[in-house]
């Protein structure tokens, strides 16, 4: 039996790509990020650049971005040789997308660039769950091959999360012992879960949540800016990568439909809600699905928010400040809710582990959502 032929370079999947969106190195303009380009600007112009970066935030922010727009910064802007002919300072990371440098990166061809992320399996023939150590050693020998050439190198590592603990040590030991002359930009969502010796050996770069009208300017650049930025800004929390998620799967309209289920508490229609189960159900629905629970996470969390806080989250879809009003009136219905937040999500986890039928299980879900609304009516 014939394998398969390799395929080429070009046909593999980018594991840092988020779906229907261009890849971070296509995206030349970062969007509402500015108080993060100053720190590392200022850093840069001061001539006390750290060698090592650890960008952080949410999925989805930009972290990735940023990243390759430091990247080509770095690579694309002269080294001060302390003359009186030196180029003025920079005011801005940005780089003229026609600048060498810039088609270079592009084009993945930059000599001076290394990209750390996930591997392709020849022989599974998909990607590499993780980073592994031996991903790490051709950094090493990457930055001993290319040190005799002279000048700035940069290595991107996207996502440091992503390391066994294998790589992370060998990381740990290049940033411990850098090479001359290199900067090491780490992109992680949960820095909290890496080896403090790697956090500490890092300057951090912390990335916020989009507000709507960034929200909007950013997914213009996708095609996909809706008319009222402010529903898809509350769903995504504030993360582009997750608004375009929600838009390619209908998201705002499964919301809404959850809201107007949910309005019928604590006498809940049944027959909206087994709609709604099957909905994320069936073969090639899995990402529906995901989607579906982290919905009713979202609504939980905004129940519990406004319950403790004492008002309402901007609308997020039609009627749902009246239905979160009504539900969560107090801090102790907050505690309620949160509660079952969190008994939900141990649920659905096991449920995935064991391959729980997904209508089961969202019925399940909904069905203990609407035993908490009678309790708590009857308080």
């Amino acid at each position: 039996m014939s394998r398969a032929p390799k395929p080429a370079l070009e046909d593999l999947p980018e594991p840092d790509r988020v779906k229907d969106a261009p890849h971070p190195r296509e995206t030349l303009a970062l969007i509402g990020h500015h108080a993060a380009e100053a720190v590392f600007l200022d850093a840069f112009n001061s001539g006390k650049l750290h060698h090592g970066w650890m960008i952080t935030g949410p999925l989805g922010l930009g972290k990735a971005t940023l990243a390759w727009k430091i990247a080509r910064f770095l690579l694309a802007t002269p080294e001060d040789n302390g003359g009186m002919f030196a180029a003025p300072r920079p005011d801005s990371l940005d780089i003229p997308a026609d600048h060498p440098v810039a088609h270079r990166i592009m084009a993945l061809s930059e000599p001076r660039l290394y990209l750390l992320r996930r591997a392709w399996d020849d022989k599974a023939r998909k990607l590499k769950s993780m980073i592994t150590v031996d991903e790490v050693r051709k950094l090493k020998a990457y930055f001993a091959l290319s040190a005799a050439d002279g000048g700035r190198r940069v290595a991107i590592i996207d996502t440091v999360d992503e390391m066994n603990l294998a790589a992370a040590n060998a990381l740990l030991k290049l940033l411990e012992e850098p090479p001359p002359n290199v900067t090491l930009l780490l992109v992680s969502h949960q820095p909290s879960r890496l080896l403090p010796t790697i956090r500490s050996r890092c300057r951090e770069l912390r990335l916020t949540p989009l507000n709507p009208e960034d929200m909007a300017t950013a997914l213009a650049a996708t095609n996909d800016a809706p008319a009222n930025p402010v529903p898809l800004a509350e769903l995504s929390g504030g993360s582009v990568g997750e608004a375009i998620r929600i838009l390619n799967l209908d998201g705002l309209k499964i919301y809404a439909g959850l809201i107007a289920l949910f309005a019928t508490l604590p006498r809940l229609d049944r027959t909206r809600a087994a709609a709604l189960a099957e909905t994320g159900a069936g073969r090639g629905k899995e990402e529906t699905f995901d989607l579906i629970l982290m919905l009713i996470d979202l609504f939980l969390a905004r129940l519990a928010r406004a319950g403790t806080l004492g008002h309402c989250p901007p609308e997020a879809t039609k009627d749902e400040a009246e239905l979160i009003a009504r539900l969560s009136p107090n801090a102790n219905a907050a505690r309620q809710w949160a509660d079952l937040a969190q008994g939900l999500a141990t649920r659905a986890r096991r449920g995935r582990a064991v391959n729980l039928d997904p209508a089961a299980l969202l019925m399940d879900m909904v069905l203990q959502i609407d035993e908490t609304a009678g309790n708590l009516a009857q308080r």
